[in-house]
């Protein structure tokens, strides 16, 4: 990192360390006790709770002998908690190894892995595709696709964006200075 970049850096990690956001890194969590955790730090925080993010949706514990019913139990218990705290639910997940063995390794839905619950429970499913992920000789090199494969109360397709990946940081194709 260059020295002019050290003065960004420092006011954006003070910026951050203000910011009310909680890290519970349990193993094999489940939804009741992700949900009891959430009420908690929704009643202490005046009844604000912003965002639950779960990374990733596999590792949580469901309680079942079958991983698909297991999976769908999960993903309905997540539904039942955004609505309850009237908050949104990100929850990262796998994809199955099919993807692989296409000609197009774009993902589609049915690609996510160990359940169909995952497509059917959630609002919106939007999955990332980098074609010099797979093409290193791709002309579309540090393009990346967000697949918005499913949106319940809007339009799906596909969006692109500039990937820096020096930043780890996606950027507007149409003016990538500024993202």
């Amino acid at each position: 990192i260059s020295q002019s970049e050290w003065e960004p850096l420092t006011m954006a990690i003070s910026s951050l360390a203000e910011l009310p956001i909680f890290i519970d890194d349990t193993p094999n969590i489940t939804v009741t006790e992700m949900r009891s955790k959430a009420r908690r730090l929704q009643t202490e925080n005046g009844g604000v709770l912003g965002l639950i993010l779960i990374d990733y949706l596999q590792l949580m514990e469901g309680g079942s002998d079958n991983r698909v019913q297991e999976l769908s139990r999960i993903t309905r218990s997540l539904k039942g908690l955004a609505r309850e705290l009237n908050v949104p639910v990100i929850a990262l997940s796998q994809l199955s190894r099919s993807v692989e063995s296409r000609t197009n390794k774009r993902p589609m839905l049915s690609d996510l892995r160990e359940s169909g619950s995952i497509e059917q429970d959630a609002d919106l499913v939007m999955m990332i595709y980098r074609d010099d992920y797979y093409n290193p000789d791709t002309p579309d090199r540090g393009i990346t696709e967000i697949i918005m494969a499913k949106h319940r109360n809007g339009p799906t397709g596909t969006i692109k964006l500039l990937f820096d990946p020096q930043y780890t940081k996606f950027r507007n194709l149409a003016n990538p200075r500024s993202s």
